[in-house]
């Protein structure tokens, strides 16, 4: 099964980080991504540039209205991601509890990634998007 490692931090967390030494943290996070790798559970890993460099799409009007920036009331933001190819929801859980700790303000969500599988495949959009993936390695 898939499941995706969300790192989150508050303002606070993010504040906390702000004079961290860049290549000690590349050091910390290179081991865990190496364990991970080395267990063969390691699927894909990315880390997210500011939020104040995003733009949100927002489809509360028609047309849809864009911003520049985070939502205005957020609290938390994510900051970067895993994808884990485990046997359970209990494995992505250790894994989780395994990583590099950057204190208060940060958490982790887990969220399981649905397959193509779980869908009706007798629908025309999942046909053409299997043969998608088929052609392009994903399947």
């Amino acid at each position: 099964m898939k499941f995706m490692l969300i790192w989150r931090a508050t303002d606070e967390g993010k504040a906390s980080m702000a004079d961290a030494d860049f290549g000690q943290m590349l050091e910390i996070m290179g081991r865990y991504n190496d364990e991970l790798i080395r267990a063969g559970v390691l699927l894909a890993a990315e880390g997210l540039d500011d939020a104040q460099e995003g733009v949100v799409v927002d489809f509360s009007t028609e047309p849809p209205l864009v911003t520049d920036g985070p939502y205005g009331e957020t609290k938390e933001l994510f900051g970067g991601f895993y994808i884990l190819n485990v046997a359970s929801k209990e494995e992505a859980v250790e894994w989780a509890k395994r990583a590099p700790s950057f204190g208060p303000g940060f958490k982790t969500e887990i969220r399981r990634v649905t397959t193509i599988d779980e869908f009706p495949q007798d629908n025309e959009w999942i046909q053409k998007e299997r043969a998608w993936r088929e052609k392009t390695g994903q399947l």
